[in-house]
């Protein structure tokens, strides 16, 4: 019968000779564990058979060698005889048999030596009881008929080698004292100290986390509570649902990836104890019971040291690895044959297609840079040119020199302010002069900050089951690495140098670029793509200074929301100085403006960035109108403090521009910034063509002129934003899947905010349709392109009584009444600022009599 080697087998002979009071006839009774000792390391031969015992040592002699002083004892073992190294066949029982041995020595046949004291007699000294010498004459008479292991299963080479490694270290080991026994245990204490401890650190941070997420949904109660009793505001918060339910969609996702990590940390750690051997004198050398296996078993099947689990896993890596390999192939081999089954069906448009693709991104000025000139550390990141979709006009020599904690990687260390935009304005270098000099600018909006009625086609191929609505629900949905690619590739194409150009060509002398925090740096659990717009605002800021156009900077989204729409970055409840985060998120942006202050400070900038916003269109309507005039000081006091001397521009935050006299007039060069549109107010986007014009060439003036006396109004102000857009009809200007005011379907599901019923003139007799406003412009009446150039000709006067406007915006994918540049191409924009054919001072035209209907 082949003797049971297994684990199990093993660990019952462990406790069968070790573990079972001696003086018990009760095998089944464990001694306490503060008793339990281990017994000293025994010599095995080259094959791991144990020698046998020790000679008995009677109590009383044993008490007797104890007493004598250490010396005397080791010239006493000094003087008893060794075995050889290798004794002669016969002389030591196999292990198999000397495991049934102890057993005998378990029912009393075994030393009256206390476990764990240290026996005195050499390793490999032979015993001479009578028991041992009939086994000695069994195992020579077994060696004389060239019998081997009585085990039916040889050993593997696996086992071989541990038993060949545990053999070497057995040989030649010192006994240890009962101090050295006593330092092991204490290390073995420590260890189970600090996994207790461990232990308890996860507990904590469990706790800790379930305390947050309690708090998170009361405060997510909380402020729902609050807009309900506010009553919402301008777009409405029916999305606030959405957020709040994909906050806890993504919330979950994250627990679960969390429990999952757990799970696994969890079933890795018995393999791991089981594998920890608690020998201190074998962790104390070093010992690994890996290092020695042998390595081509690691494929095999499980030994008697290989376990189950590890042969699984090392199979299932095996097939994942395949796996990944085929991926990897069909994604190589499917799209080649989608390419060369276009070329084989398309005839003529592969022609077109690859011209499209040679105007992919320009990288040629990476071509004398070696990779290896990019620190490790900087490799993948923001820092390294090679991860940049497009590398034009930037500087690839890598750097980390920063300003303010702002990087300088791909700034030119060169710059020329003598370009003039146009001959109405100075060149780069010379003074505007403001207040007197009106500013004629351009918005470029959907860049840097992305909104869905600019570039609906990042919003338009979810569901709305998705609830992507803004930039933050967009990245959650795409994930870090998709989004940065995305947006990268979308700040290098959507807006390009030749806008820049085309832009001076049409007139302007100013651009305003917005730009959002995570620019600058993002927190917590944010989902942006962090500072990679950085660059393309500096590239920006260069491409207009190489066209004369001075800059802008508008801070269109910030920590928190100060609006709660789609284009502060995350659309539903407003964070910034309100709320649980309110004052933490104000303290943010107040870091963030000492950041970019200090950067634009430099030599540089100061004849470019002429004018520096504070913040877009804070919702002051909603906010406590003394916290943000606080925050106005504050803000202003520390840009100032860093030198900047650009006109610092503040929102009017729908206030009104008659509200703001009296306030802020301590600060000198401060600009009042006001937004001025038709279609987001009932009663405005309700008037005729004919009142629409008057009110912009009447209304408007009037306002502008109160405001810019200190008598009647704040003082220096101008529109910062504009369009001829007369309906609210585009996709998603009143948000993601929101109808319009025009048709009556704007349902936000907030009584204050929602508009059920239709609101263009005719009051829906006849019909209100949104069906010619979004038309190709190319269809539109002569009638209705003449109403359209008239109206945003109108409102360039009368903004122009105060320090002037920027239109909103340069570029959409398809809204043409909110680009220029598709409204100019069209024919309802000017080709040029100066070439105007409208005056207020004109007859206004009877607009129904030229059959232009007022509900399209």
């Amino acid at each position: 019968m082949a003797h049971d080697t297994s684990p199990t087998r093993r660990r019952r002979r462990h406790h069968s000779s070790r573990d079972l009071d001696p003086d018990s006839n009760d095998r089944d009774v464990e001694r306490p564990r503060a008793t339990h000792r281990r017994r000293t390391h025994r010599a095995t031969d080259s094959t791991g058979a144990l020698l046998p015992p020790p000679e008995p040592v009677r109590t009383e002699a044993r008490r007797s060698s104890s007493r004598r002083p250490d010396s005397y004892r080791r010239q006493e073992s000094a003087s008893r005889p060794v075995s050889n190294s290798r004794p002669v066949s016969g002389s030591r029982p196999t292990s198999a048999r000397y495991a049934r041995q102890s057993e005998d020595e378990g029912r009393g046949y075994a030393s009256e030596t206390p476990r764990g004291y240290v026996s005195e007699t050499p390793r490999g000294y032979a015993s001479e009881t009578p028991r041992d010498s009939r086994r000695t004459s069994r195992r020579a008479s077994t060696a004389d008929t060239g019998s081997g292991s009585r085990s039916s299963k040889p050993l593997s080479m696996d086992q071989l080698a541990r038993l060949d490694l545990a053999n070497a270290r057995e040989r030649g080991r010192r006994t240890y004292d009962q101090a050295y026994l006593q330092e092991v245990r204490a290390k073995e204490a420590r260890l189970e100290r600090e996994r207790r401890e461990e232990r308890e650190r996860e507990a904590r941070r469990e706790k800790a986390e379930k305390a947050r997420e309690r708090e998170e949904r009361k405060r997510a109660r909380r402020e729902r509570e609050e807009m309900e009793r506010r009553g919402g505001g301008y777009e409405g918060s029916e999305e606030e649902g959405v957020d709040y339910e994909e906050r806890w969609k993504r919330r979950t996702e994250m627990e679960m990836r969390k429990e999952k990590e757990r799970r696994l940390a969890a079933e890795e750690t018995p393999k791991k104890k089981k594998r920890r051997l608690v020998s201190g004198p074998y962790l104390e050398d070093g010992g690994s019971d890996e290092v020695y296996a042998y390595r081509k078993e690691k494929l095999s099947e499980p030994s008697d040291y290989t376990s189950d689990s590890e042969w699984k896993k090392k199979r299932n890596k095996r097939i994942f690895i395949m796996v990944g390999i085929l991926a990897v192939f069909l994604a190589i081999i499917i799209p080649i044959g989608v390419v060369v089954s276009g070329k084989k069906n398309t005839g003529d448009k592969s022609t077109s297609s690859s011209s499209s693709s040679s105007s992919g991104p320009k990288n040629s000025n990476l071509n004398g840079i070696s990779q290896d000139s990019i620190p490790t550390n900087a490799k993948g990141t923001y820092l390294d040119p090679f991860t940049w979709y497009d590398t034009s006009d930037f500087n690839v020599t890598y750097t980390d020199e920063a300003v303010g904690g702002l990087s300088i990687m791909g700034l030119n260390s060169t710059w020329d302010d003598s370009v003039q935009a146009n001959s109405h304005v100075p060149a780069i270098k010379d003074k505007f002069d403001y207040g007197s000099m009106p500013v004629r600018g351009m918005n470029i909006g959907g860049w840097l900050a992305l909104e869905p009625f600019i570039t609906p086609s990042f919003f338009s191929k979810f569901s709305t089951r998705d609830g992507v609505i803004d930039e933050w629900t967009l990245c959650s949905k795409m994930g870090q690495t998709k989004s940065a690619s995305m947006l990268d590739q979308h700040y290098a194409t959507f807006i390009t140098k030749q806008d820049f150009a085309n832009i001076r060509a049409a007139g302007f002398d100013h651009v305003r670029i917005a730009f959002s925090y995570w620019a600058i740096t993002t927190y917590d659990d944010d989902p942006y793509v962090a500072k990679t717009s950085w660059r393309y605002l500096l590239r920006g800021i260069e491409w207009a200074r190489q066209n004369g156009l001075r800059v802008n900077l508008d801070f269109h989204g910030v920590p928190g929301s100060q609006n709660g729409w789609n284009h502060s970055g995350r659309q539903g409840v407003v964070g910034w100085l309100n709320g649980t985060d309110g004052v933490l998120n104000g303290q943010r942006t107040i870091d963030i403006h000492k950041q970019m202050s200090t950067f634009f400070a430099q030599p540089r900038y100061k004849n470019i960035v002429t004018m520096y916003g504070l913040l877009n269109e804070p919702r002051m309507t909603g906010l406590d109108t003394g916290a943000v005039l606080g925050w106005y000081d504050e803000a202003i006091k520390a840009i100032r403090g860093n030198n900047i001397t650009a006109v610092l521009v503040f929102g009017d935050g729908f206030m009104g521009l008659d509200n703001w006299q009296g306030k802020m007039g301590q600060y000198k060069n401060l600009l009042l910034d006001v937004h001025q549109y038709t279609i987001f107010n009932n009663d405005l986007i309700s008037l005729s063509h004919s009142e629409k014009l008057n009110f912009a060439c009447g209304g408007w003036t009037a306002q502008m002129k109160r405001s810019m006396s200190t008598q009647t109004g704040f003082g220096p102000t101008m529109c910062g934003e504009w369009s001829q857009a007369d309906t609210d009809c585009a996709q998603y200007i009143n948000n993601v899947g929101m109808g319009s005011r025009w048709e009556g379907t704007l349902n936000t599901g907030n009584a204050t905010t929602q508009v059920l019923s239709p609101q263009c003139p005719t009051r829906n007799n006849p019909t209100c349709q949104c069906t010619e406003a979004n038309a190709d412009p190319n269809k539109y009446s002569a009638a209705y392109k003449q109403w359209l150039l008239q109206f945003a000709e109108a409102q360039m006067e009368s903004f122009e009584y105060g320090w002037g406007w920027f239109y909103w915006t340069w570029k959409t994918e398809s809204a043409v009444q909110w680009s220029w540049k598709l409204g100019s191409d069209a024919g309802i924009l000017p080709k040029s600022i100066y070439d105007r054919s409208f005056k207020c001072s004109d007859t206004i035209s009877d607009f129904a009599k030229m059959g232009l209907p007022e509900y399209y």
